[in-house]
């Protein structure tokens, strides 16, 4: 289908590109101020912010319910580089309060400063923390699912990947939006048909590659395409924007997840953008996108 008109709207009123490339610094600084500001935000019972040991920290939402609930661990997008808690506030208070369910937000080290492996380190560090029951009383600790958006995708199933490598704490689903299992160079068509024009582009991808790790791409804790064996992986809920540069990747990968004999429901987004879900909360489809997370985790933890 063509551009939902809400999107085609939020592109024309985009800011231009810079005139010269920026840093990961400069990028984060513009990033920050450009980001839209979220508008009405659903109810929980509390936000409360926690840190681990080392500095980690976590932002917990608590429903308005009664009782110890699962917990749903997110972790935020933006390549690896950019990005924080706060730009997800809207969908992870969504999510909290409609599948009435805990929401563990990780604001995890960024590249350049801290590439690969910080990242998925520290969010196998607050898988960890909640299995422990660093998160209290009101949450179960061994009621856990994880999910994430982009990058935030590609580290939910590398921590996946390591939780089943480790013998670590068990991981009831994954929730996956638009997420980087691949290379820009692995010759899918959505690189070539979405390179530019539609938010996220081409060069942005390769830019966030150079800062996160500018050598092994054959690591599957890199790119999980690259595993060999995705059994025994979580149940897995994999949203994809048709406009994106990351579509076919993403429903590739859901692919191999079913073969290798995961449950996996996948859902394109038709005239949709990457950062439909968390970052631009004011199309139409972005309430649609946190409905069917919230529906698919009360199914999990039914």
């Amino acid at each position: 289908m063509s551009l939902d008109p809400a999107v085609r709207a939020l592109l024309d009123r985009s800011p231009d590109a810079p005139a010269r490339p920026l840093t990961a610094v400069e990028l984060r600084a513009a990033f920050a101020a450009s980001r839209p500001q979220p508008g009405a935000t659903a109810p929980v019972a509390s936000v409360t912010d926690h840190r681990l040991p080392g500095g980690l920290r976590v932002r917990l939402y608590l429903p308005e319910t009664s009782g110890p609930v699962p917990v749903f661990l997110w972790i935020h997008g933006g390549g690896w580089t950019i990005g924080s808690i706060e730009e997800n506030e809207v969908a992870s208070r969504a999510v909290c309060a409609a599948a009435e369910v805990a929401v563990a937000a990780v604001e995890y080290r960024l590249a350049p400063e801290d590439p690969y492996p910080a990242a998925p380190d520290d969010c196998y560090a607050v898988l960890e923390w909640l299995a422990a029951g660093g998160a209290g009383p009101s949450v179960v600790r061994s009621r856990v699912a994880i999910g994430g958006e982009s990058a935030g995708g590609n580290l939910s199933t590398v921590v996946s990947l390591m939780a089943r490598d480790r013998g670590g704490p068990p991981i009831a689903a994954q929730v996956l939006i638009c997420p980087v299992f691949g290379h820009p160079d692995d010759g899918f068509a959505s690189y070539a048909d979405f390179a530019t024009g539609y938010g996220m582009t081409a060069d942005a991808m390769r830019f966030f590659f150079a800062q996160y790790v500018p050598g092994d791409w054959d690591d599957p804790y890199v790119l999980p395409s690259r595993s060999d064996d995705l059994s025994g992986l979580p149940p897995a809920l994999v949203l994809t924007a048709e406009y994106d540069v990351l579509r076919d990747e993403g429903e590739a990968f859901a692919r191999r997840l079913s073969e290798a004999g995961v449950a996996v429901d996948l859902h394109r987004y038709a005239g949709q953008i990457h950062g439909f879900y968390g970052l631009y909360t004011d199309l139409p489809a972005s309430p649609r996108s946190h409905a069917e997370v919230a529906g698919f985790l009360r199914r999990i933890f039914a």
